[in-house]
């Protein structure tokens, strides 16, 4: 008769697969998942804790570091949030170049995802499709404010940088290019049989579920629930354009799979109004206090690429924060993974993990 026996196996902390240093230890008995524990914190820097000893300012390089493929969001949930708390007044000038380069991040984080998620479950050609788009939106990034990956571009009061001459041209040339490019990703990918095989049916969730679990982004909008904090909460000037909400109603992974796809195309329309509505001249700076001190406590939030993520902040008059705390959606979407692993096979476990869609540096900040 053939005998088996319950095995502990490590997944990660090593990079392939896990999307950072990531460590799951499993219990498998034969292929078959038993029981998934999650080992965070090897990424750990105490940035909230950090945060306390810097002035507001000194802070935002450190949420950059955060989520690193999308540093632009995480430069905004805090400038918002200390902007909200000070009652400041943002230029025209600056509120668009803000939107125009979050919504260049989703794109670029999206692109990030796509490509990775389609290396780990076996296709390599996406990968390299993916990263051939994006390095155009970093080159405009590097060129709006001299770095490629950790941006550090917002400013309480506005941007640090004005766009150089031409790069709004740029930025027009790309959305065209852009949406061609997805409807090449999809008929490489969307409807291959082999890759349906594998993320159909797989990861599946129900809204209960997900709103128990806290899950936002594609995670929570997969399970029919039509929830997006442009849209619902609107911060910036998202108010000012139309767009809509992806939303499937499966909640597996083929379905998160589709509403970031959508998604990119979505902000591509909204870059299109952006393009169209963008203020010829304006300061790119508000006025704005030489020390800036203020007084209360806030929560601010916004819709990163992996959901909501916010900020929430005591203030005392002081340079520096009383109290800093970030709502990372990576940390918080990770929680289900344990519950969506047991009774799942080994590989499963690489695709399910990579349709939750973390970045290890927001899960452990």
């Amino acid at each position: 008769m053939l005998r088996t026996e319950e095995l502990l196996l490590n997944v990660g902390p090593q990079h392939p697969s896990t999307h950072g240093v990531f460590r799951i230890i499993v219990k498998l008995d034969g292929e078959i998942i038993q029981e998934a524990i999650p080992v965070m914190g090897y990424l750990h820097r105490g940035t909230e804790k950090l945060a306390e000893n810097l002035n507001y300012t000194q802070i935002i390089p450190y949420t950059d570091r955060m989520d690193y493929v999308s540093a632009m969001t995480n430069n905004y949930v805090l400038v918002n949030a200390v902007e909200q708390m000070m009652g400041l007044v943002i230029p025209e000038r600056a509120e668009y170049l803000r939107l125009v380069v979050m919504e260049l991040q989703r794109i670029a984080s999206h692109l990030v995802w796509w490509g990775t998620y389609l290396l780990d479950i076996g296709a390599l050609s996406p990968f390299l499709y993916a990263f051939r788009e994006r390095e155009i939106i970093i080159d405009l990034f590097n060129e709006l404010c001299g770095a490629r990956l950790t941006y550090n571009y917002m400013r309480v009061g506005g941007v640090k940088w004005d766009a150089p001459d031409g790069w709004l041209d740029k930025v027009r040339d790309f959305l065209p290019l852009m949406s061609s490019k997805i409807e090449q990703y999809e008929k490489l990918v969307s409807g291959n049989e082999i890759f349906l095989a594998r993320v159909k049916g797989v990861g599946k969730y129900d809204a209960e579920t997900a709103i128990q679990y806290g899950l936002s982004g594609a995670n929570l909008r997969c399970t029919g629930v039509n929830w997006d904090l442009r849209k619902d909460q609107p911060y910036s000037i998202y108010d000012r354009f139309e767009f809509d909400v992806p939303v499937r109603d499966g909640g597996d992974c083929y379905d998160r799979y589709l509403i970031r796809m959508e998604e990119m195309r979505q902000s591509i329309r909204i870059l299109e109004q952006a393009m169209k509505q963008f203020p010829a001249t304006g300061e790119i700076m508000g006025k704005v206090p030489r020390i800036l001190k203020p007084t209360g406590e806030i929560y601010s939030a916004i819709e990163s690429p992996r959901g909501e993520i916010g900020c929430h902040i005591v203030a005392q008059g002081r340079p520096e924060p009383y109290r800093l705390k970030f709502r990372r959606p990576s940390f918080v979407n990770l929680q289900i993974l344990p519950k969506l692993l047991v009774g799942e096979s080994m590989t499963n476990l690489i695709t399910i993990l990579g349709g939750v869609d973390i970045v290890v540096g927001e899960v452990d900040a």
